[in-house]
Order: structure tokens, then C-alpha cells, then sequence
């Protein structure tokens, strides 16, 4: 029985708007064999029968050498979909249907879903369905994916087409007349001959009572060189706050976790005459595992929540548009400034924020750059640590050199990772047409927001207890104190190394627990140099542990140099962010390779600042 179905169309064709609402969660993720491109498969019950889906790479074509068109078309012409489901864009048309245009040759089962009716309606457009699957010979389906009314006519149709399928009847006139597994390469050059019969097959099936599109004074200011650069800045970082207020409570509720479980747990436990070390893993990291854990799915679930209504209502386009130019020198969409700026805010919130990119290079390339931007934790500590060593005007400049770091840093990762995640060749300039605005789909919006973080929640569980109980082994010590932890005896064994660095044992401790959380470092510095509190605490009760800024100040300048200083918060501050950025990289990505690239480079590079700072510093300090 034939139950295998394919994807097919465009980016933001939505595709996976009709992908997640057929499978929910009932899907996953990967990486193609050998290609750095996400693979998306999932399947569906309908009459008792279990259908499968694959959610093939948005491409703009088939013939081209892009990974994505290259894997799909080699799919599509291996047989292994049983029936095509191609998507195109209701609202415009006559360029969405490049696809089908290069599909037809192809002579396999297929049907047309001519998604965003509504959008199409709002432009006063009418689209005569019937005549259009007459031309083509296949089902042509009116369709608003955002929309969950309409899927049980969908689930019926590929049923039947499934057990009788049709084939597009006609195909452009290209210049070689057969179709074989060397089409890719006869008909490059005939992109002519396909809006020729894209043209016919339209020809009579859309009129539009709007004849003239003209731009709203909002889009007169948006589409500005200037003004709409600054208002898409504001609006982005606007949004970041509306989802900083819908994850904050989510993220309060798990703040409270590690206090309301840990000393109940802890008192239990040695009432039993556990072990230490046991009672530390119970008390400690599994309360903290599920703050961590609950605080990345309020993140996706805020994120998601906001982009994917300016993504409905049509902004990220305006956005994507003013940006474009500057993002291309990085290999990288205009698209990409939504998760840049996110970062300033929360490393997990620019990295979720990168779901708005067309392909999985792209999509990588954004949350590698993301990472070069100093989060809001590290302007909560840099101040504190630069305050007691330089003066006020002094702590400006540093931040100020922390910002000019960060664009170099951004080229740097771009220049090095660019090349295989977004290689010249496959970068085309962004084309594309701005989309009315219409209202959004609250209702799609809050579905597709809450499975995904549910889902983030369920898979960060396991990567952050991992990487936890990790950081956990090197800073346990049965008597709390900080010289019985291997963690010191590790750092005390290579100081002559990170000496090289910049750092003495103190503070390249400190640069260690800034990988597992930037909050974390002030806390971690106060256990090391004042004696308070025992160094596992002091990295998972970031929050919760006093620290008297006098006494640390004190302390660490009869320590610590000004050069060191100064080597230390750069360390810390292009470190990689934090262990939940690193577990929502590798969840977003779905490639350890990638984010253990990713994590390498910013980890040696953030030693190579350091060592730079501090002899070069140390020549006039």
C-alpha cells in the first residue's frame, strides 16, 4: 500500500506549517546522510492508515547545485515519495509556481496546494482552482495552512490520490525533449521556456480587483534606507521584550524549583545516610537540571510566540529587506538581524530566533554569529568585575572594546564557518515580494509555540543533566571547600598554561564556570577568593548566592593584576555563552558535529583574546 508523502515548494511556501500540523509530535529531526541540510520525516494516522512525511529542503528550484535542490530533486526522482504534495503561494502566484514548473518534467504523482488563500483574498484575488487542475491534470487544492479547518479535506485527498494518482499532463517546451536522471542538466539554461508555460497555465485563472499596490505610510517609513532600518531595530528588540514577559513567568516557576526541592531532598536523603556526592547530585542538578530545562522551553515558547505573529502579519519581511545588504557580507539573509539583536537580550533567545532562516546553513551559520553577541548576563557582570579595578570612564572603554570585539568576531565566524555552511556559490540575493499585511492565526500561532517548546523541554533534559553533571564531577568536593575539588586541582596542575593565557588558576576557574553560566561567574569568584560557600553552590545557586562586592574587590586586587583583569572579562566574555545556549545550538541543529565545532572555535578564540589582552596590555599597565 502506498503511504509515503512528500513536501515540496518553495521557502515560506509553508511547508512546515503543513508538516507540524499533520504530524504534531509526531516527528523527527536530522541531518541527510553526508549533507549538512535538516531532514524533517513524521507521520499521521487517517482511517486507520499510517501515512509518512517527509518535509523536503525549501529550495527555489530543482535544477540548481545547491544542497537543498540537490537533495530534493534526488528524492523526488528516486521514487521513494509515493505522492508529491506541492506547495505554492496563493498570493503570489505566478512566481511560486517555478516549482511545479520544474516538477512537471518529472512525471510523478503530484498535487497542488495553493496555500495562503487568505493572504490572496485580502489582495482581492481570485483564483479559478478548477481551470488551473483542468490545465495541469492533477488536484489543485485552495488552502490556508495557519488554518486547522481545512486538513481533513487535505487528509482526504492525498488518500485518494495515494490509491489513484495523476500526473501534470503537460510540461514547459524545453529545448531537450526527454526527461531522465541528466534533466538536472538539460534544461539549466530554460528558465525562459517555464514562465512560458507558467504563463498558460495561468492564463485566465487569476484576476485581482486591485490592480495598483500602493505603500501605507508605515510601509513608505519601513521601506526607507534609514528610518526603516531604525524602526526594524526597534520593533525586534520590542518584540524581545514582549517575550522576555511571556517567558518570565514560566522561568520564575522554575527558579523556584532548585529552593522548593533541594533542601527537602537533601534532608531526606541524609536522613537515609546517603552518600554525599549523591545526595549533592539529587539536591543539586536534577532541580537545577529542570530550571534549566523549563527556562529554554519558556525561551522557544516566548520567541515563537512573537516572531511567529510578525511573521504572519507580514513585518519580518520589511525587516529581512532593510537588512539584507549588510547581513550578505556574512554570508547571511536579512532575516538573520531578528536573532542578532535577540542576542543582546539572551544567547537561547537569538539562537531560537534563527528558525526564521530559509535553509539549515543559513539557519547554522546565524546561531554561530549569535554567539558572538554579548548576552544580558555579560552586561550584568563586566561592569561589576571592570568597577573594581578601572574607573568609571575606564569601564565605558572596555565596553565599548567588548562591542568593536564583537563585529570582528562576527566576520571571524562567518569567514571561517561561512564557506561550508553558506558557500558563495549557493548565496543568491534576496528576491522576494512584500506581503500585504493581514491579521495573524492566534489560534496556529499558540499551537506551534507551545509543541515546540514541549518539545525543547523533553530534549533538553537529557543534554543539560549531561553537561551538568559534568561541571558537577570537576567542581564536587566532600568538604565544600574549593582546593578538594578536581576542578582546582586541574587548574592549580596547568596554571603555567592559562599564565600563558592571562589568567592565574582563580580566574581561568572563573572563565570555566562562565561556559556553564555567565551568572554564575560573580558567585564562583566569591567561593575562590573570599571562602563563601562551596564552588558547586556557588555555580547552580548562581542567583541565590550573596556576594559582597567590597570584600571580593578587595580581595581579588591583592590577587589579581589589571592586565588579568582585563584578559579574564574578555575570556569570559566570547566564551561560548553558556551550557543552555550550547544544549539549545545542538537541539536547534540537530548536529552535534556543528555545535561541538561551533563550541571549539569560540572556547580558542576566546583564549587567543586573552592572551592578546593581557601582554598587550601589560605594556602599559
Amino acid at each position: 500500500m502506498k503511504t509515503r508523502i512528500a513536501l515540496l515548494g518553495q521557502p515560506n511556501s509553508g511547508k512546515s506549517t503543513v508538516y507540524n500540523a499533520l504530524t504534531g509530535s509526531r516527528q523527527h529531526v536530522g541531518n541527510w546522510p553526508g549533507k549538512t541540510v535538516e531532514k524533517n520525516e513524521g507521520h499521521y494516522t487517517y482511517d486507520g492508515v499510517k501515512y509518512t512525511v517527509t518535509d523536503l529542503p525549501g529550495s527555489y528550484g530543482l535544477t540548481g547545485n545547491s544542497d537543498e535542490e540537490v537533495i530534493t530533486a534526488d528524492y523526488i526522482k528516486s521514487g521513494n515519495a509515493d505522492l508529491v504534495c506541492i506547495l505554492a503561494d496563493a498570493s503570489q502566484l505566478e512566481r511560486s509556481m517555478y516549482m511545479t514548473a520544474e516538477f512537471a518534467p518529472l512525471q510523478k504523482p503530484a498535487v497542488l496546494l495553493l496555500n495562503m488563500m487568505d493572504v490572496a483574498k485580502a489582495q482581492q484575488k481570485e483564483i479559478d482552482y478548477e481551470l488551473l487542475s483542468q490545465r495541469l491534470g492533477i488536484p489543485v487544492l485552495p488552502f490556508t495552512a495557519a488554518e486547522s479547518k481545512g486538513y481533513g479535506e487535505l487528509k482526504k485527498l492525498l488518500a485518494q490520490e495515494l490509491a489513484q494518482p495523476h500526473i501534470i499532463s503537460s510540461a514547459p517546451d524545453v529545448k531537450e525533449k526527454h526527461y531522465d536522471d541528466s534533466m538536472a542538466d538539460s534544461v539549466k539554461d530554460d528558465s525562459g521556456a517555464k514562465y512560458e508555460w507558467i504563463g498558460k497555465m495561468l492564463d485566465g485563472v487569476t484576476s485581482s480587483a486591485q490592480k495598483e499596490y500602493r505603500l501605507s505610510a508605515f510601509d513608505r517609513i519601513a521601506t526607507a534606507p534609514f528610518w526603516g532600518k531604525l524602526l526594524s531595530i526597534g520593533i525586534i528588540l520590542l518584540a524581545f521584550l514582549v517575550a522576555m514577559v511571556i517567558c518570565i513567568p514560566f522561568m520564575s516557576i522554575g527558579s523556584m524549583l532548585p529552593s522548593l526541592l533541594g533542601k527537602p531532598i537533601a534532608d531526606t536523603l541524609g536522613a537515609w545516610n546517603v552518600h554525599p556526592w549523591l545526595v549533592s547530585i539529587f539536591s543539586l542538578i536534577i532541580p537545577n537540571v529542570l530550571y534549566f530545562s523549563l527556562s529554554m522551553a519558556a525561551f522557544v515558547l516566548g520567541v515563537n510566540i512573537v516572531f511567529g505573529f510578525l511573521e504572519e502579519i507580514g513585518f519580518l519581511a520589511r525587516a529581512a529587506y532593510q537588512f539584507d545588504g549588510v547581513l550578505s557580507k556574512l554570508g547571511l539573509q536579512g532575516k538573520a538581524i531578528c536573532p542578532m539583536l535577540m542576542g543582546f537580550g539572551c544567547t537561547i533567545g537569538g539562537t531560537c530566533g534563527t528558525r526564521v532562516m530559509d535553509n539549515w546553513g543559513q539557519r547554522m551559520l546565524a546561531m554561530a554569529v549569535v554567539w558572538a553577541v554579548p548576552c544580558g548576563s555579560i552586561w550584568s557582570i563586566i561592569p561589576v568585575i571592570s568597577g573594581m579595578f578601572f574607573t568609571p570612564a575606564e569601564t565605558l572603554l572596555v565596553s565599548l572594546g567588548i562591542l568593536v570585539y564583537m563585529i570582528i568576531m562576527m566576520w571571524l565566524v562567518s569567514k571561517v564557518f561561512g564557506r561550508f555552511l553558506s558557500p558563495k556559490e549557493s548565496r543568491t540575493g534576496m528576491i522576494m515580494e512584500l506581503p500585504p499585511y493581514h491579521k495573524a492565526h492566534w489560534g496556529h500561532i499558540l499551537k506551534e509555540s507551545f509543541l515546540k517548546a514541549f518539545d525543547i523541554f523533553k530534549r533538553a533534559l537529557s543534554t543539560v543533566t549531561i553537561v551538568s553533571l559534568l561541571f558537577w564531577v570537576f567542581s564536587f568536593s566532600t568538604t565544600g571547600n574549593v582546593q578538594d575539588s578536581l576542578l582546582y586541582q586541574v587548574g592549580t596542575f596547568i596554571e603555567p598554561v592559562t599564565r600563558f593565557f592571562g589568567m592565574g588558576w582563580q580566574t581561568f576557574m572563573g572563565f570555566l564556570s562562565s561556559a556553564f553560566a555567565k551568572e554564575a561567574v560573580l558567585g564562583v569568584l566569591n567561593a575562590i577568593f573570599v571562602g563563601q560557600n562551596s564552588l558547586v553552590e556557588a555555580t547552580f545557586h548562581a542567583g541565590n548566592t550573596a556576594t559582597d562586592g567590597a570584600v571580593l574587590s578587595q580581595m581579588m586586587s591583592q590577587t589579581v593584576s589589571k592586565p588579568e583583569a582585563l584578559a579574564f572579562m574578555a575570556a569570559c566574555t566570547f566564551n561560548i555563552p553558556c551550557v543552555m545556549a550550547l544544549t539549545t545550538t545542538y537541539r536547534e541543529s540537530h548536529s552535534f558535529k556543528w555545535t561541538a565545532r561551533v563550541a571549539l572555535f569560540y572556547i580558542g578564540m576566546a583564549l587567543l583574546l586573552s592572551c592578546a589582552v593581557y601582554h598587550i596590555s601589560a605594556l602599559f599597565m
